[in-house]
């Protein structure tokens, strides 16, 4: 144990969100996404909710202050819908550490897939939320912050 770590967060996913420079994405994955096959680097946070990795990742990390859209989420497919509370429940936990964060992007579940091939890693966790995914795109830790 660290003082100011979360205990949600391994060993394993410290290193990677150490050894991530600006502009490298890492993808929280729900239980269902294809993680295996398509991970560089693959994080296993099996029984951990998304919404609160976040929580325990975001003190540490900075999303991308260059970019339109630092967050990536995906759409829904045709006929089928998105569950709001999903967005809201990622979105308290954004705002609560870099509430100037852009509002995720939305892209097509194949766009999502391809895009995942080249992040960073991803990590798979227990989450069983419906379109629960998101990628988060790591930017430079602020001056203030550094020391």
């Amino acid at each position: 144990m660290l003082v100011g770590i979360s205990p949600l967060l391994s060993p394993e996913l410290l290193s990677i969100l150490y050894r991530m420079g600006h502009g490298d994405e890492i993808v929280f994955a729900d239980a269902h996404f294809p993680g295996e096959s398509l991970a560089h680097r693959l994080v296993r946070a099996d029984g951990l909710k998304i919404a609160d990795l976040l929580d325990a990742v975001l003190p540490l990390f900075v999303p991308d202050t260059y970019v339109t859209h630092p967050v990536t989420m995906m759409q829904a497919v045709k006929g089928d819908t998105l569950d709001a509370s999903v967005l809201k429940r990622y979105r308290e936990v954004i705002d609560r550490h870099w509430p100037k964060t852009a509002a995720p992007e939305h892209i097509d579940r194949f766009a999502f897939y391809e895009r995942s091939k080249s992040a960073f890693a991803i990590v798979m966790t227990g989450e069983t939320a419906k379109y629960g995914n998101i990628i988060v795109k790591k930017g430079v830790v602020p001056l203030e912050n550094a020391t």
